[in-house]
């Protein structure tokens, strides 16, 4: 019986750390999602171009959501994105002015800088990589030792941009055995690939609550409100007036790159 309630409260404590990491992982303030239209979340993104990761190339940090679609709208720049999940293993996709790609959850993703790489990140669930639904991949021991995982994860916040290239850096090194099993051992990189994802839904099961509360006020509030909207036609509906964000603070330290989140809506001034 005493060894059942020590594991048990290992892995309670172990939960409590995959939680506090993922959030640490995520950086920037939840948006105003409630307020966007369809209940999204979106932020203008500029791939990290500072220093190229260890292998030489200019990129963001691989990661994954858990429940989470997220879109990509090429403003500016050329690059690609890198893609994996358990269907189809990997894939890259060219990205282009112009360009839009979204994927599911589920799908791990590196944004690679070929010069002047500008997106609009359209994030679905009301932004919640913003509440917490990402996790960086640093690899088998990072994810095995929740007090390392936190200090890569926490790299950003503790030593600015010097710091998100350090954690971005991390990742990579890690990031480069998953790409090593995928020309080499498809079943081990399934496998790996495999154990990452499981790690992180584990660590969003214990936050179900804030996941559903962000889906609830966002894209669930909004699909009602239009169902509300079609309902009462030929009436209209009172609503809110014209909302405005401008860019405002210091831009945020992502996962990706350097981050505008939209966040502050207000109504617009007469």
């Amino acid at each position: 019986m005493k060894k059942h309630f020590r594991r048990q409260g290992y892995s309670l404590l172990l939960a409590g750390f995959l939680v506090a990491a993922t959030r640490l992982s995520a950086g920037p303030p939840v948006p105003a999602s409630e307020e966007i239209v369809g209940g999204v979340g979106l932020t203008h993104l500029t791939v990290y171009d500072q220093r190229p990761a260890p292998d030489g190339l200019h990129s963001g940090s691989p990661h994954v959501h858990a429940v989470t679609d997220e879109g990509y709208y090429v403003l500016a720049g050329t690059g690609r994105v890198e893609l994996h999940d358990l269907v189809h293993g990997y894939r890259d996709v060219e990205l282009k002015a112009g360009t839009y790609l979204q994927f599911p959850p589920g799908t791990v993703h590196r944004l690679v800088n070929g010069g002047g790489l500008t997106i609009l990140v359209v994030m679905g669930n009301a932004g919640l990589p913003e509440r917490g639904d990402a996790r960086i991949y640093f690899g088998r021991a990072a994810d095995e030792n929740p007090a390392e995982y936190v200090r890569l994860a926490g790299l950003a916040k503790e030593k600015g941009l010097a710091g998100a290239l350090d954690r971005r850096d991390a990742a990579v090194k890690a990031y480069a055995g998953l790409l090593a099993l995928w020309q080499n051992d498809r079943t081990a990189y399934r496998a790996e690939l495999g154990r990452f994802l499981d790690v992180h839904r584990k660590a969003m099961a214990a936050e179900r609550e804030t996941l559903a509360a962000g889906v609830a006020s966002g894209p669930a509030a909004w699909g009602e409100r239009g169902l509300r909207r079609v309902k009462a036609l030929p009436e209209a509906l009172a609503g809110q007036g014209p909302l405005v964000c401008e860019p405002q603070g210091e831009p945020v330290l992502g996962m990706c790159g350097i981050l505008r989140p939209v966040t502050a809506l207000r109504p617009v001034d007469n």
